[in-house]
């Protein structure tokens, strides 16, 4: 199981699309989700690009630190992965928490990004008082009873009822997260709000929305594409996790916009 070791923890990652001449990928995924979110990804894009995907701390086969995190936390773990693999730059595309990861690397970090796409995300995600509760009821309960309302936040009605085993897949990551790891992500979203910095965003950006998402919605993310330098805002049929109900449309512009970038 390829991974490094930080200080407080181990991240898992894997590497997809060996091309020494392709540009490099690197993805992060949701919160509630491992690397394996991007299999649809992998499967169209590894022609293109040479992919890097990491199970963020607390997620998948990454160990747990003890919570709470921070965004700048999430940030490092990032940079880290690409110091220990000798990766100088890369593309990026996170998604939810993820996105907002992606946000930060471009204010704290923007020499080792060429492109970066935020997806299903927002400057601010949320509020410190939902994150708060949300801690409370998942540190007492776990993460089961939080399932069926997942289900209905990330996937429409039509593809939850046409592609079942493809959200129970999902939805068997989402429980299978370490409440610690789940609880000390939940903190760092309570605690970023990235608003008052992203104008500072040079890299060029993509902002993906998902046309149905209720978490995180078009206006968000035409509200990130609007405030950076240079950015530009794609909206995919979908809700929260786009990159997998819109999976072909999503790979479509990620070629259109990377290669070309590229």
């Amino acid at each position: 199981m390829p991974h490094i070791d930080l200080p407080s923890h181990r991240l898992h990652y894997r590497i997809d699309g060996t091309d020494p001449t392709k540009p490099w990928l690197m993805f992060c995924n949701s919160l509630g989700t491992d690397l394996r979110m991007w299999d649809a990804q992998v499967a169209g894009l590894s022609d293109h690009f040479r992919i890097l995907r990491y199970d963020r701390r607390g997620h998948g086969r990454s160990s747990a630190p003890p919570p709470p995190y921070s965004i700048a936390d999430l940030g490092g773990d990032a940079i880290a992965l690409l110091d220990a693999l000798e990766i100088p730059r890369t593309h990026f595309c996170g998604l939810s928490i993820g996105g907002l990861t992606g946000q930060w690397l471009g204010v704290n970090a923007a020499d080792r990004f060429d492109h970066i796409v935020v997806c299903a995300t927002a400057a601010r995600i949320g509020t410190p008082d939902g994150w708060t509760a949300r801690i409370a009821d998942v540190t007492a309960n776990g993460l089961a009873g939080l399932v069926p309302a997942t289900a209905e936040r990330w996937f429409t009605p039509a593809f939850n009822a046409a592609e079942p085993a493809t959200v129970r897949a999902v939805l068997n990551q989402f429980e299978a997260t370490s409440v610690d790891g789940y609880v000390g992500c939940c903190a760092a979203l309570a605690g970023a709000d990235l608003r008052p910095q992203i104008a500072q965003i040079a890299n060029p950006l993509l902002a993906i929305s998902g046309n149905d998402d209720p978490v995180c919605t078009p206006a968000d993310l035409a509200a990130i594409a609007t405030a950076v330098q240079h950015g530009r805002h794609v909206s995919l049929p979908g809700r929260h996790i786009v990159n997998i109900e819109a999976a072909d449309a999503f790979n479509a512009t990620l070629i259109d916009v990377l290669c070309g970038a590229a």
